[in-house]
């Protein structure tokens, strides 16, 4: 009999954090075990609630601020200060000192939430927002700032935050350059003597997915521009701006790495490569995320592990939550179910997922599914357990 359940969901999307999607699984397996043991396990990916998550975690704080929006609008805002309580001490970054450690997540800035679809543009959006943070996080005095990054509606390579934080991007004929991932294909020269001078003197962690890059076929601006609102051409145009980012970026500041293909580079796009060109480290996000929440041991002790996440296909193995989640639990021999809003080409192919479900029970509006997404979640939840405590009462032998 299944009695011990581990909960370890991403969020959905612009619909659930990843705690309103534990909450509603965990209803879904109380309707059908009443007394099961389910340890909730939300995981954040470095996108929405990264800051919130982390700050509860390590009994820190939030510091609420009003900065520059996507569009370019105030937003009110904020980013976390961590408490002690966080880490193994593994050397990922927040493992020990985390007093002196600031949470920047840029999805609370400049995130797609932010950007409504009627005004979806990402050769317009901005990352402006994130260097204020950044500004306002050294302003407190820490000594490491981790960027969470996903869940963005930018595709400026950074740029935004680079000006905030002081450098200047110039055209042919000097003039700074306007805001957007579109004004980067005439981007001339940048001049970074304005920098805010306690960045040198800053540990600057950027929590990514490794395999999101700035340029080429798999280009940041190819894979995820048109999920936020390009067309065909912008696609081009704002893939020839990034790839001109990365040359005058490489040609102007002291920068160590690839910043065309390097591992991380197209992180919230392109965050990750301006970050990169000022001395941050990108780390693989789920190094850096998850070691506080001893995940592989609390995995090791469910009978089944349940996931999710708004959409299982052939992205979900490059780096999202479901798949980390599965790995992690099939190194410890453990089961696992992943739950997902949408199925497309490839959710068969997840390794480690050993059942997944859809939670619609029937075709429905986009809006109306986002509205009944919790209620969705739990109805899918009872629904595969149900099946799968018949499959395990079956005798052997049994099928048709």
């Amino acid at each position: 009999m299944l009695t011990r359940f581990a909960v370890a969901p991403s969020g959905f999307k612009e619909s659930l954090s990843a705690q309103a999607a534990a909450d509603a699984i965990a209803a879904g397996v109380r309707r059908v075990v009443p007394d099961a043991e389910v340890d909730l396990i939300p995981l954040v990916d470095g996108g929405e609630g990264t800051a919130r998550a982390l700050a509860s975690a390590t009994g820190g704080r939030l510091v609420a601020l009003p900065a520059t929006g996507p569009l370019g609008e105030p937003v009110g805002t904020h980013f976390a200060l961590l408490g002690t309580g966080s880490g193994t001490g593994s050397g990922s970054g927040i493992g020990s000192g985390s007093a002196d450690t600031a949470v920047v997540e840029m999805a609370a800035v400049a995130g797609l939430s932010l950007v409504p679809h009627g005004l979806r543009d990402p050769g317009a959006t901005t990352t402006y927002g994130v260097g204020e943070l950044i500004r306002a996080a050294l302003d407190t005095g820490v000594r490491r700032i981790l960027v969470g990054c996903g869940d963005s509606g930018t595709s400026d390579g950074g740029a935004g935050a680079l000006q905030a934080l002081g450098a200047r991007l110039l055209d042919e004929d000097g003039f700074e350059l306007p805001q957007g991932g579109r004004e980067l294909i005439r981007l001339h020269h940048i001049d970074p003597k304005g920098l805010d001078p306690r960045l040198a003197r800053t540990e600057l962690l950027v929590a990514c997915n490794p395999y999101n890059v700035l340029c080429g076929e798999r280009g940041v601006a190819r894979v995820f521009g048109p999920q936020k609102g390009a067309t065909p051409a912008q696609v081009e145009e704002l893939s020839a701006g990034l790839e001109n980012w990365a040359y005058v970026l490489t040609r102007d500041l002291p920068v160590t790495c690839d910043l065309y293909g390097g591992p991380g580079t197209g992180a919230s796009g392109g965050l990750g490569a301006g970050l990169a060109a000022l001395g941050a480290r990108l780390l693989p996000r789920f190094e850096v995320l998850l070691d506080h929440l001893d995940l592989d041991a609390r995995l090791a002790r469910a009978d089944l592990v349940l996931t999710a996440e708004g959409a299982l296909d052939h992205q979900t193995p490059r780096g999202k939550v479901p798949a980390e989640v599965a790995r992690r639990a099939k190194l410890n021999g453990r089961p696992v179910l992943a739950l997902a809003g949408t199925l497309g080409e490839g959710a068969h192919t997840v390794p480690g997922v050993d059942a997944f479900t859809g939670i619609l029970p029937a075709p429905m509006a986009l809006a109306e599914a986002l509205v009944r997404a919790s209620e969705l979640l739990t109805d899918a939840t009872e629904r595969a357990l149900r099946m799968i405590l018949l499959g395990a009462g079956l005798p052997r032998g049994a099928g048709v």
